[in-house]
C-alpha cells in the first residue's frame, strides 16, 4: 500500500507568527507630497522613504521577512488550514520569476503584461514578477460565460492593450480560444518549470536568505505608471485605469489614517486580485504596516458566513471589508450560542463596508452581532471608492452613531482620506452649496490621471479640466462636511456588491425575446423597499394587447434566463399596458430612459403593470400545474417548494412539484444552501448526491415514489432536438452538471440517464441488453419520436450505440450520436477492473485520489488488487480528501454501493464485441488515461480509429482539452461545449 497511502504535502514552511513579531513604532506621513508618502519606522528598520511600490516590498522582506501571507485553497471550510508564505519568500520567488518573464519574446519595459490568474497566491506572485521585471501588471478579472460577450472582450482587451502578453493557468487557456484576440499567451506552468540560474543557485531551502541580500536593482521612474486596474463603462468595453506609484502610496498612507489599528492585527481578504480593493486597500496596505495577511475565496465566504467570523477570530484580524449585502446574509445565518465562547473579535477594529449603499438596519445588526464578541460599537466604517481613486478614499468612522443622531436610513460615507478632497457640482461645472445634490467630483494625489489610451474617456471623467475627476455619482455633502449618495448617473446595476452592465443584459434581452410578442424591453436598476441591495428590472412593451397568460408567461421566462445568463441573479419584471404607454421616457432617438423608468416605477406609476403581470404569469403557471398534477401536495412536499423558493429568493408559483432545480438557476452556492436548509429542518443528512439524483420536490420529498427511474431531466424545456447524456462507468449523471448549465442557451430539451442499483433494494442491470432496453424505454418515454441526439461519456458511449442501433431498428433516425472518448472495443479494459481497482477509478472520478496515485497502486501493488473489498474500501478512505468526501456528502457505506454499482456495470461488458453499424459519428478525444494508451495520438489512431468501422459515414473526430476525466470539468467545459454545439450545428440538430 506504498503508492497508495503516500501523500503530498505542498505548503510552506510554518513558523511563529505570534511572539517574534516586530512592532510598529509610528508612521511619517507627508500627504502634501508624494515623495515622502507613506515612510514606516519600525523597531528594526528606519531606511529610506517609499518612493515606489517595489521599496515596500523589498523592505519587509529585508526588515520582518517572517510576516506572512495565508492563503486558504478554493473549497475551504471552517476547519482548513492555509498554505503560509512569508515575505522574504515572496520576495524571492517574485525575483525569480522577474527574471523568467522578462527573458520572455516580446516583454519590454513599461508596457502592460495582463494577469488571468484566478488563484490569490498566483496574482500576488505573479503581480510583483511583474513589477520587478519593470512591466505594467494589467489584473484581469474573470472571463464571462457568455461565447459572445467573452470574445468581444478579448478582442477589445488586445486592441487597448496592444497585444501584450497574457499569464494564464493551463486550464484557462480554453477561454482564450477562438476568440480572435492577439494576446501572446503564456501558461505559469511551463514558466514555473523553467530553471534560472539565480534559481537553480538559490535552491528552494534558501529563498529566505535571498530575499533579505537582494539589492533594489530595478530602478522604476516613481512618477510614473504602476499598474493598470480594469473597469468597464456603459459600453461593457474595458477601460483601463491608470495607477502611479506616489497616488498608490498616497492612497494606503490616507487609509491606514483613518483609524488606528493594533500593532499585531492582520488584514483578511476575500475578494479576487483583479479588484483594486484586495490589491490596494488589503495587500499592499498589509505590506506598508508589516502585518500578516489572510486570503480567502469569495465563494467559500458567501457560502459560509459564519465562517468569516471564524476567520476574523483565528487570525485576529484587525481589517477587512464585507459589503451590505454580505453583512445582511451574516446576520441572516446568526451563529449558533455554543460558539460565542470561542469567537474573540476584540482585535478587529475595522470592517470596510462599501460598494453599495449601508442601510442602517443592517448596520444596526452587525454592529450587535460582532459586538457579542467583543467588536468595538464604531467597527463598521462604511465608505466609497473607485478603481480610479485607488478603492476607499472616502470613510465614515462614526458609524452608526452619526446615523442615530440625524435618525438616517442610509449611512452616511463621511470625510475624505488625506490625499483626496470632494466636492458636487451642477451639470455646469458649478459648486453646489451644502446640503445641495449633484454630481460628485474628487481630486488630489490619490485620484488617477487618466485611461490608458483612452483619451475620449478621459476627458469625458476630467470635464473641467482642472483635476477634478467626475465620478458618474450623484451625492449632496452636509454642512458638517460629510457626503451622502443619493443616486447613480452610470448605467451599471449594483447587485451584492457586483457591478452588472446594464448594456449585456438588454443586449442578451433583445436576442431572448426575437419572434415574441415583445415591440420594446427595458432594463435598469431599481430597489424595492427595504431591500439590502439593487436588483435587475426589465419592463416590455407588448406588439398586441391583451397578451394571452401563454405568452405572458413565455416572455417572463425567456427573460428570467437572459438574465441568469448575465448576471445569475432573478430579475423583476413587469409589461406596460397599452394604456400606460405614455408614460415610458423615450428620447428623440427613440431610446427608452432606464434612470427615469426606474424613477417611475420607485414612485408607483407601474404599481398597476406590475400587478397585472405578476398575477396573470402566477395564474397561468398554478393552473398549469394543476392540469398536470392530480394529487395534492403533501406536507413535506409543501415545505420543500418554500426550501427551493427561500433559497433562491423565488415566489412560490415559480416553483411546481416536478421543476428542476437545474431550470431554476441554482448555482453550486445555491444548492449548498439548499442543502442545509433541509438537512436543518429535517434534522438528517441529505447529501449532495441525493439532491443531485432528485432535482425536484417530487423526488425528494418523504415518502415518495422509489421506483426506478432512469431519467434525471437537467433541462426539461426547449425548441430544439432533446439531448441525451448517458453515465459513464461509475453509473451517476453529476458530471453532465456543468455541461447543462453552459448548455442552458441552447434552447433544447437536456436529459441524462443513470444506472439501476444506488438506492436500497435496487438490483444492478444485469447484462447490456438490460440497460440498452431500460435506457430506450426511457428515451421514448418522454421522446416519442426521433431525429434523436445521444451522446456517451466513455463507458456510457457503449450504451449510446447499442441504444441508438435499437431506435434505429425501430424506424428512428438517429442524427446525431457521440462518444465522449471511448473505443468501440472495450472487454480487454473491462477484464483489467477487479472490484479494488473499479473502487479506485471511482475515487479519481470524484476527485478523491489524483491519478498518480491510482496508477502507482494499480501498477505495483498486487497487495491492495488481491485483498478483500472491505479492507480495500479502507485504505481509500484513509488517503480520500476528506472535505471532497464532505461535500459529495458520501459516507462508507454510500460510496461501498457506489462501488458495487461501478463493478456491476464493468461485467456486464467483459465479453462485449461490436456489431453492426450506425448512420453517423461524432467521435470527441481528449488525452487518455495513462493506462489506456501513451500518447493522444495512439490513442485516437490505434484505439478510437475503429469506429469507422461500425458507421456507415465517414467518423467526424473532435479534439477537446484536458483529459479524460476532466473533459467536461470545470476547467475544461466552456471549451467542450463550444465544440459540442459545433457538432449539433453540423448535423442540424
Amino acid at each position: 500500500m506504498t503508492a497508495l497511502l503516500k501523500t503530498m504535502i505542498d505548503t510552506f514552511p510554518a513558523t511563529d507568527s505570534g511572539s517574534k513579531r516586530n512592532k510598529l513604532e509610528g508612521h511619517s506621513t507627508d500627504y502634501t507630497g508624494c515623495v515622502n508618502i507613506g515612510r514606516p519606522r519600525t523597531a528594526t528598520h528606519d531606511g529610506p522613504a517609499y518612493n515606489c511600490i517595489q521599496d515596500v516590498l523589498h523592505s519587509r522582506a529585508k526588515s520582518i521577512p517572517t510576516r506572512y501571507l495565508f492563503l486558504y485553497p478554493l473549497g475551504s471550510t471552517a476547519k482548513s488550514m492555509p498554505s503560509q508564505v512569508s515575505y522574504g519568500r515572496l520576495y524571492a520567488q517574485a525575483e525569480i520569476n522577474s527574471r523568467k518573464l522578462a527573458s520572455l519574446a516580446g516583454f519590454n519595459p513599461r508596457r502592460p503584461v495582463l494577469l488571468h490568474l484566478d488563484d490569490h497566491w498566483d496574482a500576488i506572485n505573479w503581480f510583483w514578477a511583474v513589477v520587478l521585471a519593470r512591466g505594467i501588471p494589467v489584473m484581469s478579472p474573470p472571463l464571462g460565460n457568455i461565447e459572445e460577450n467573452r470574445h468581444k472582450h478579448l478582442q477589445a482587451l488586445s486592441q487597448l492593450l496592444e497585444s501584450p502578453i497574457c499569464l494564464v493557468r493551463e486550464g484557462s487557456l480554453p477561454l482564450f480560444k477562438n476568440s480572435g484576440h492577439t494576446l501572446q499567451l503564456h501558461s505559469i506552468e511551463t514558466l514555473e518549470a523553467e530553471v534560472t540560474p539565480s534559481e537553480a543557485q538559490t535552491g528552494n531551502n534558501s529563498l529566505h536568505d535571498a530575499a533579505v541580500n537582494i539589492a533594489a536593482t530595478h530602478k522604476p521612474d516613481y512618477n510614473q505608471l504602476a499598474v493598470l486596474m480594469l473597469t468597464s463603462g456603459s459600453t461593457g468595453n474595458a477601460k483601463a485605469v491608470r495607477l502611479g506609484h506616489t497616488q498608490i502610496l498616497a492612497a494606503v498612507a490616507g487609509k491606514m489614517s483613518m483609524r488606528s489599528l493594533p500593532v499585531d492585527g492582520a488584514f483578511l481578504n476575500w475578494i479576487g486580485m483583479d479588484h483594486v480593493a484586495a490589491l490596494v486597500e488589503t495587500h499592499l496596505s498589509a505590506l506598508w504596516l508589516g502585518v500578516d495577511q489572510v486570503h480567502i475565496h469569495a465563494a467559500d465566504v458567501v457560502a459560509f458566513p459564519s465562517l468569516f467570523i471564524e476567520l476574523l477570530s483565528r487570525h485576529r484580524i484587525s481589517r477587512t471589508f464585507a459589503p451590505n449585502f454580505f453583512l445582511a446574509q451574516l446576520l441572516a445565518s446568526d451563529p449558533e450560542p455554543f460558539t460565542e465562547a470561542a469567537w474573540d473579535l476584540s482585535n478587529l477594529t475595522a470592517l470596510i463596508s462599501g460598494g453599495e449603499a449601508n442601510d442602517m438596519d443592517t448596520m444596526n445588526g452587525t454592529v450587535a452581532l460582532l459586538g457579542r464578541y467583543k467588536a468595538p460599537y464604531n467597527v463598521v466604517q462604511p465608505g466609497f471608492g473607485m478603481t480610479e481613486t485607488c478603492a476607499g478614499a472616502i470613510y465614515n468612522v462614526d458609524c452608526p452613531a452619526y446615523e442615530l443622531r440625524l435618525a438616517l436610513s442610509i449611512a452616511s460615507l463621511g470625510r475624505c482620506i488625506p490625499g483626496i478632497e470632494m466636492r458636487v457640482v451642477n451639470g455646469a461645472g458649478t459648486s453646489r452649496d451644502a446640503g445641495e445634490p449633484g454630481y460628485l467630483e474628487v481630486r488630489g494625489p490619490v485620484v488617477f490621471d487618466g485611461y490608458y489610451r483612452n483619451p475620449v474617456a478621459t476627458a469625458e471623467a476630467f470635464p473641467s479640466g482642472d483635476g477634478w475627476f467626475r465620478t458618474g455619482d450623484n451625492a449632496v455633502i452636509g454642512v458638517d462636511g460629510t457626503m451622502s449618495m443619493i443616486g447613480r448617473a452610470k448605467e451599471v446595476i449594483n447587485i451584492n456588491g457586483v457591478k452588472v452592465v446594464t448594456a449585456e443584459v438588454q443586449a442578451a434581452l433583445e436576442v431572448a425575446l426575437r419572434g415574441t410578442h415583445v415591440n420594446r424591453v427595458v432594463c435598469f436598476p431599481s430597489r424595492a423597499p427595504k431591500a439590502i441591495t439593487e436588483q435587475i428590472t426589465v419592463a416590455y412593451v407588448p406588439r398586441k394587447w391583451p397578451l394571452a397568460p401563454v405568452e405572458m408567461a413565455d416572455i417572463d421566462s425567456r427573460i428570467v434566463q437572459a438574465c441568469m445568463m448575465v448576471s445569475t441573479t432573478q430579475p423583476y419584471v413587469f409589461v406596460v399596458q397599452t394604456k400606460y404607454l405614455h408614460l415610458v421616457p423615450t428620447s428623440t432617438l427613440g431610446k427608452i430612459s432606464g434612470i427615469k423608468m426606474r424613477a417611475l416605477l420607485e414612485g408607483g406609476a407601474f404599481d398597476e403593470d406590475v400587478a397585472y403581470h405578476y398575477q396573470h404569469v402566477k395564474a397561468f403557471r398554478q393552473q398549469n400545474r394543476q392540469a398536470t398534477e392530480h394529487l395534492a401536495l403533501t406536507r413535506e412536499e409543501k415545505l420543500l417548494v418554500a426550501d427551493f423558493c427561500e433559497t433562491k429568493g423565488l415566489d412560490t408559483g415559480s416553483v411546481g412539484i416536478d421543476t428542476p432545480i437545474f431550470e431554476l438557476g441554482f448555482t453550486s452556492l445555491d444548492l449548498i444552501r439548499l442543502r442545509q436548509r433541509i438537512n436543518k429542518r429535517l434534522g438528517m443528512t441529505v447529501t449532495m448526491a441525493v439532491l443531485m439524483k432528485n432535482p425536484t420536490v417530487r423526488a425528494l420529498a418523504p415518502g415518495s415514489n422509489a421506483e426506478y427511474d432512469p431519467v434525471v431531466i437537467l433541462q426539461s424545456s426547449g425548441r430544439k432536438t432533446p439531448l441525451w447524456l448517458i453515465h459513464p462507468g461509475v453509473g451517476e449523471v453529476l458530471v453532465f452538471m456543468g455541461l447543462a448549465q453552459h448548455m442552458r442557451k441552447d434552447d433544447r430539451p437536456i436529459y441524462a440517464l443513470r444506472a439501476r442499483g444506488f438506492e436500497a433494494g435496487q438490483q444492478n442491470f444485469s447484462c447490456i441488453a438490460e440497460a440498452v432496453d431500460t435506457y430506450t424505454a426511457a428515451i421514448k418515454s418522454k421522446q416519442p419520436h426521433g431525429p434523436y441526439a445521444i451522446a456517451g461519456y466513455s463507458y456510457g458511449a457503449m450504451l449510446a450505440f447499442e441504444s441508438a442501433k435499437k431506435l434505429e431498428e425501430h424506424g428512428e433516425t438517429i442524427g446525431f450520436l457521440a462518444s465522449f472518448n471511448l473505443p468501440p472495443h472495450i472487454k480487454q479494459r473491462m477484464r483489467q477492473l477487479t472490484w479494488n481497482v473499479c473502487l479506485l477509478h471511482l475515487g479519481q472520478f470524484l476527485g478523491l485520489i489524483d491519478e498518480e496515485t491510482v496508477n502507482q497502486t494499480v501498477e505495483d501493488d498486487i497487495t491492495f488488487r488481491e485483498m478483500p473489498r472491505d479492507a480495500a474500501l479502507q485504505c481509500v478512505l484513509a488517503v480520500a480528501d476528506a472535505e471532497r468526501l464532505r461535500e459529495l456528502g458520501l459516507d462508507e457505506a454510500a460510496l461501498l454501493q457506489w462501488a458495487n454499482v461501478s463493478y456491476g456495470l464493468q461485467r456486464m461488458a467483459v465479453d462485449y464485441k461490436p456489431t453492426g453499424n450506425i448512420a453517423s459519428l461524432d467521435v470527441f478525444h481528449a488525452e487518455p488515461l495513462q493506462v489506456a494508451a501513451a500518447s493522444r495520438e495512439e490513442w485516437v489512431s490505434q484505439w478510437l480509429s475503429h469506429w469507422q468501422d461500425f458507421c456507415r459515414t465517414e467518423v467526424r473526430f473532435r479534439e477537446v482539452q484536458g483529459g479524460h476525466y476532466t473533459m467536461i470539468g470545470p476547467d475544461h467545459v466552456t471549451s467542450f461545449v463550444q465544440t459540442l454545439r459545433a457538432a449539433l450545428k453540423a448535423c442540424r440538430i
